[in-house]
């Protein structure tokens, strides 16, 4: 079972990567809850595919050096990476963006029930991605 946790992880990083929005929406549950970082829990693929064309309208990201590790029973699985990125247009409430560069350590924790990621936690460090993007 955590054959398929990382095989459905590897899907969902990789076309994260692609700027592939429907190929990630693929590998979710339709009811997923999305823990993000400094926010709400938003529910459901809807919910998240929103979320993912904010993204895409404000940041240019790419992952690299993703470990994923997964739980004996396939259930549960996180993933440790480095985001890449560039700050594209102004987020309400954060710095103007003018197109800085910024690189920060940043993981996922994830629950999957058959196959597929019910619940999507992410965590960075946001007092860093404002101090690399101000200056």
């Amino acid at each position: 079972m955590s054959d398929t946790a990382r095989a459905t992880l590897t899907r969902y990083f990789e076309a994260f990567n692609a700027g592939n929005i429907e190929g990630m929406l693929a590998e979710l549950d339709e009811n997923v809850a999305h823990h993000v970082n400094e926010g709400q829990i938003r529910s459901g693929k809807a919910k998240f595919a929103e979320f993912c064309a904010h993204m895409e309208r404000c940041y240019k990201e790419l992952l690299t050096d993703i470990v994923i590790f997964t739980g004996a029973d396939g259930n549960r699985a996180a993933a440790e990476f480095t985001v890449n990125g560039t700050y594209l247009q102004t987020d309400e409430g954060l710095p103007d963006a003018r197109g800085q560069k910024y690189r920060l350590p940043a993981g996922s924790f994830m629950s999957l029930s058959d196959g597929k990621i019910t619940r999507i936690t992410t965590y960075y460090n946001l007092v860093d991605w404002v101090r690399q993007v101000s200056e």
